[in-house]
C-alpha cells in the first residue's frame, strides 16, 4: 500500500525510532511501512495519523490522490 508516511514523518522531525516508541511499535516496522512492505493494521494506521497529526486518508492515498 502506497503511502506518505515518511514525508508527514520527516516534516515533524520525527525519526523512525521516536514514531515508533509513540506507536509502541518497533522502528522495523515504521521501516517496512514506509517502504510498502508490510501494511499496518487499522489501529496502527489510526495511531501514525494521530501521532503525526493527519486524518489516515492523508497518509495512504494513491498516486494522483494527493491532496495535501
Amino acid at each position: 500500500m502506497e503511502n506518505r508516511i515518511k514525508e508527514y514523518r520527516e516534516k515533524n522531525g520525527i525519526s523512525q525510532g521516536k514514531l515508533a516508541d509513540l506507536c509502541h511499535v518497533s522502528r522495523q516496522t515504521i521501516n517496512a511501512i514506509e517502504n510498502n512492505k508490510y501494511d499496518p493494521s487499522l489501529q496502527l494506521a489510526f495511531d501514525l495519523a494521530k501521532t503525526l497529526g493527519v486524518k489516515v486518508d492523508d497518509l495512504f492515498l494513491g498516486k494522483g490522490d494527493e491532496n495535501p
